[in-house]
């Protein structure tokens, strides 16, 4: 039976995936107890004694982490951003072209980021497929549910908050958000998106869009229904035709682990839609999926579908 180590599990990501893979019968799951978190040498015993780690950690902890494994066997599966688009790690996108077979042999995984899920399931497949070019200049919005800004969110939002929280909240409004390097970086793209996150006062659920003119890109909007037909099998990452009678809601796929990538619009102005949980296939039901294809078990052991 394989040992998994979650390190960091007392945080919204870790919480969730502890629950999670301890219902699962055929895993050992170990985490830290609260009176040894900081107790180096605990910490240091556990990273290397696991089959796989889960990092659900930030940036610079998880960095350490990594630091401390010396065992060779040991693999990782880090949730922070701090691996994403670095050497030597393997990028935890399983519908991807080409990317589960690396996946499945991986030492070193970044799971995916939550707004990045989105553009990357909308973008990538038209990159590949010649239908946008690596040059485009792409914008992208993003509409979340505050739990994916952690536990400091989370009490914000669902303590006594201030009045402009019950609206939607614009931030990285100084285009450095933290997903914008594995989106450009994944994609292939030459330049990063203008990027707008956009928060608000609801707890799970996303909703990401990427705006494009016809005459930007090769082809219409039927060819990229198809390519997304043809890119997606369907079990995780689904193309769907679903507005709720002319609407799309950001809650959609809430509590589930798969998302829903559609296309509307006409033959002039196209709109590409991904709609996913943030602690689903944003964060957590990715980090799961990730680890049953390093596993070599079926993907969708233990997802929410």
């Amino acid at each position: 039976m394989n040992k998994i180590f979650i390190d960091g599990s007392a945080g919204t990501t870790g919480l969730n995936i502890t629950d999670r893979l301890k219902a699962r019968n055929d895993l050992k799951v170990s985490v830290l107890k609260e009176n040894l978190r900081k107790d180096k040498y605990a910490r240091e015993e556990e990273l290397n004694s696991a089959d796989i780690v889960i990092l659900c950690l930030p940036d610079e902890a998880a960095t350490e982490a990594v630091s401390m494994i010396k065992n060779p066997s040991v693999k990782v599966i880090d949730t922070s951003t701090a691996h994403r688009v670095k050497s030597g790690w393997v990028y935890g996108f399983p519908e991807l072209e080409g990317f589960k077979q690396k996946i499945a042999a991986a030492k070193r995984l970044a799971n995916c980021g939550c707004h990045a899920s989105g553009f990357i399931a909308l973008v990538f497949p038209l990159v590949k497929a010649g239908i946008i070019k690596n040059t485009a200049l792409l914008n992208c919005f993003s509409l979340t549910g505050y739990t994916g800004g952690g536990k400091k969110m989370i009490a914000e939002y669902e303590g006594e908050k201030p009045e402009l929280y019950s609206a939607p909240r614009m931030y990285g409004l100084n285009q450095t958000h933290k997903h914008i390097p594995e989106m450009r970086t994944v994609c292939g793209l030459k330049n990063s998106p203008c990027f707008c996150p956009v928060v608000a006062d609801f707890p799970r659920g996303m909703e990401v869009v990427v705006p494009l003119f016809s005459k930007e890109i090769n082809g219409g909007i039927n060819d990229i229904k198809e390519c997304y037909k043809k890119a997606y099998n369907g079990k995780v990452v689904n193309y769907v035709e679903d507005a709720e009678n002319g609407f799309l809601s950001a809650g959609a796929y809430a509590g589930k682990d798969a998302m829903g990538v559609s296309v509307y619009g006409n033959e002039e102005r196209i709109l590409l839609a991904a709609r996913f949980d943030n602690l689903g296939k944003g964060a957590c039901g990715a980090a799961i999926q990730n680890l049953n294809v390093m596993l070599g078990v079926e993907e969708t052991t233990g997802l929410i579908l």
